[in-house]
């Protein structure tokens, strides 16, 4: 992916921005051939509309890419990526700047890169992708950083999970944390029963692999405290609550939680941001053996609330609660969970738009702010207290379902915030970790949704001096 954005080349292919409102003056602009091909085409300026534009030797002269106004609604800021999978391999420059302000060039560089991705391990990928000229101005190394952090997350949402079991996830953890020399321990099997950490041993301990808990950490302690949690279930059946076979078959997906964590935790590493991060991976997968959890059973928790079980396929907010409650004992500044967690999010939002929840309502603008400009887009949903009452447990503290059908991420959510007290702000993130067909920037395949705009808020927030 990176290599397709270089900095300097010979006499780069030009590629044209249109919108209906510069239409007139970009056509004045293009060579008279050009001009009339496009014309003899009934080329419109509409967004999404792709013109290759011939030399007169026969080659390519240059193209066209119509793209919405600056002032168009919900202006999608990675649509120039769609060039990558437009345009035959050769090396091409941006020949003006495209809609959306200041940060817009860099985004369509971004979106070059994150489109020129494939999934590569078990099929050779495309022979040659287009390279991209990097327009003068763009932080090319902040480019590469964020597209480096898509592919390590992408590859491992993609990889199946005879491959991506929670040992080959651990290893994927500690790869990350040598290449950045940040610290990681990692507590196993029944150790975690010993350690204290009894959700996420029930959840993991009927599977061949052994659940754990991964905890890595990196910077100046004494730095401001940012803390990333990431559901790691490797495959989930739902356990004795078994899914349907058309339920299961994404489900090596659900580890796409850890896969955001790792990647938002080396663009934060890679930028050498001074914070404090700690990445907390509870690492599981969700079998269906004579030792598994069952509806009913009971377990403590890290945090001392017992659980009752009312569904075994609501696993990952119960090796979340003993995550966040680790997290919580060292108050962090700001804590972040992602997790594939309820179909209820996709139901509600769609695969694209991720839900959150904050109790902080100064955070939860500043993250709506930093989606809107990295093509991030995420959407609050409420912490409506007068739902908390319904995972309360009549003979244990709490269950992990509700009784009923309704507000399912809501309750989900609700049942997180129980095992979080001193950190000072908090959210939650039921992400999808998938896209379902292929957009600009957004392959078909595993995903890593929120990661991008966090990086930018935590970059905000903390500047390197």
């Amino acid at each position: 992916m990176t290599s397709l954005i270089v900095k300097n080349a010979k006499n780069p292919t030009p590629v044209w921005f249109v919108t209906r409102e510069t239409w007139a003056q970009t056509r004045a602009q293009l060579p008279a051939a050009a001009a009339r091909f496009a014309d003899a085409n009934g080329f419109e300026p509409t967004p999404g509309r792709f013109l290759s534009l011939p030399a007169a030797d026969g080659g390519l002269a240059g193209a066209l890419l119509g793209l919405a106004a600056a002032a168009a609604p919900h202006i999608d800021l990675l649509a120039p990526g769609r060039l990558a999978s437009l345009l035959p391999a050769g090396v091409y420059a941006f020949a003006n700047h495209p809609p959306g302000g200041d940060e817009a060039m860099e985004m369509a560089v971004l979106g070059w890169a994150l489109s020129a991705y494939s999934f590569a391990r078990y099929k050779a990928p495309k022979s040659a992708w287009p390279q991209l000229v990097a327009p003068k101005g763009v932080d090319l190394d902040r480019v590469h950083r964020i597209a480096q952090a898509h592919q390590l997350a992408r590859d491992l949402v993609n990889t199946p999970a005879n491959d991506m079991g929670p040992d080959a996830l651990e290893a994927a953890a500690s790869a990350l944390a040598k290449t950045h020399r940040a610290k990681i321990r990692t507590v196993r099997g029944a150790d975690l029963l010993k350690k204290n950490f009894p959700l996420i041993h029930a959840v993991g301990r009927a599977a061949a692999q052994e659940p754990r808990i991964c905890d890595l950490t990196w910077g100046d302690a004494k730095a401001p405290r940012v803390t990333l949690v990431g559901k790691g279930v490797c495959f989930d059946t739902g356990g004795l609550d078994i899914k349907p076979s058309s339920a299961m078959l994404l489900m090596k997906k659900d580890m796409a939680g850890a896969a955001t964590a790792l990647a938002l935790a080396h663009m934060i590493m890679d930028a050498k941001l001074p914070v404090r991060l700690r990445v907390l991976l509870p690492i599981v997968e969700n079998s269906i053996a004579g030792d598994a959890f069952r509806p009913g059973d009971i377990y403590p928790s890290r945090k001392g609330h017992t659980v009752e079980i009312g569904n075994t396929d609501a696993e990952g907010r119960l090796i979340l609660a003993d995550a966040l409650a680790l997290a919580d004992e060292e108050a962090p500044d700001l804590l972040f969970d992602f997790a594939t967690l309820t179909g209820a999010a996709r139901v509600a939002l769609g695969p694209d738009l991720p839900p959150f929840y904050t109790m902080d309502d100064a955070l939860a603008g500043e993250i709506a702010q930093h989606g809107a400009a990295t093509a991030d887009p995420v959407w609050r949903l409420p912490l409506w207290e007068p739902y908390d009452a319904l995972i309360d447990g009549k003979i244990s503290t709490l269950v992990n379902v509700s009784s009923g059908p309704f507000a399912g991420s809501i309750t989900a959510a609700l049942f997180l915030r129980r095992f979080v007290e001193k950190t000072r702000s908090w959210v939650h993130f039921d992400i999808y970790g998938w896209n379902p067909s292929t957009k600009p920037g957004r392959p078909e395949g595993g995903e890593t949704q929120t990661a991008r705009l966090l990086y930018r808020l935590v970059e905000t927030r903390y500047k390197r001096s």
